[in-house]
């Protein structure tokens, strides 16, 4: 694929991306009481971040929310009295903002934990008072707002990368390593002789990126390299980055110099996964 080509597709796959995002960022503040005959809520229990995003029936960004938090470590609840808390908390803020009851849910997993932590995310759906449509991997649930048919899908959670390769709109591979912005976090926490949630504070601040760089570099590098070893047999083209840990300014150029592939981000990479796994969300309990 010649590189004119593949921009286009990157430019394509993003323009729909971009879109969607920036919808929900809109309704994150204000949202849409609107007189829609359902909702589809997507669940996103990351390692920093529990997410919200709340659909109307056409499937249009409506209300979110989101709050750190500390019930997720490496992909696997650890603190499931908390996750159901928050994920509660969350769920009746939306529902008083919106004037509805929430009903339907989607939730999504690390690839390849399915069979380990499956259970536990469908119990903590449900205990926050949700019904339970669909249980999908992250990066899958990406690729419902990316809409990509080649290349690979990273995400750089808190606590984890999960890499999906993708040929020909089928899933070919998927993958998950313990390596993500958690570990970016301890190694600014270690440089600026900070605690762990001043660091956390300090790496979601854009403005401070560019002067983060250098110090989290040995960790981008590590992530390059954990990639390499999972592309090297693939013929694989294209990088898309998504995930909260990918909000980083220039993340995207040390991987693909590192890699030696092409690699991409949206605007915004953390809304990316909620938002698809609100695409998936159903009428079709589990």
């Amino acid at each position: 694929m010649s590189g004119r080509s593949t921009m286009q597709n990157v430019n394509s796959a993003f323009e729909y991306c971009d879109q969607l995002v920036k919808d929900f960022e809109r309704v994150i503040e204000h949202p849409i009481v609107s007189k829609s005959s359902v909702y589809y809520t997507g669940i996103d229990l990351g390692t920093a971040y529990i997410v919200l995003a709340v659909l109307d029936e056409n499937y249009q960004p409506v209300a979110g929310a989101y709050r750190f938090a500390n019930v997720v470590k490496d992909g696997m609840v650890v603190d499931y009295i908390g996750a159901i808390r928050i994920v509660k908390e969350l769920k009746q803020e939306l529902e008083e903002r919106l004037d509805t009851e929430l009903v339907y849910a989607a939730a999504a997993l690390p690839p390849g934990t399915m069979a380990l932590d499956s259970g536990v995310i469908k119990h903590v759906v449900q205990g926050a008072g949700f019904e339970i449509t669909n249980l999908l991997d992250e990066p899958t649930a990406a690729n419902a707002v990316l809409k990509i048919k080649d290349g690979a899908i990273v995400d750089i959670g808190g606590g984890t990368t999960g890499i999906t390769i993708l040929k020909d709109g089928e899933v070919i591979y998927v993958a998950d390593e313990p390596t993500g912005g958690t570990h970016f976090s301890l190694v600014i926490a270690g440089a600026y002789k900070m605690s762990f949630d001043e660091a956390e504070n300090y790496k979601q601040n854009p403005k401070n990126h560019r002067e983060l760089t250098p110090v989290v570099g040995p960790v981008v590098e590590k992530v390059s390299s954990i990639l390499n070893r999972h592309l090297r047999d693939y013929q694989v083209e294209t990088i898309y980055l998504v995930g909260g840990t990918c909000c980083l300014e220039g993340i995207e150029t040390i991987i693909a110099r590192q890699t030696g592939i092409p690699t991409y981000k949206p605007q915004n990479p953390m809304f990316v996964t909620p938002l698809g796994i609100a695409l998936n969300c159903t009428q079709e309990i589990l």
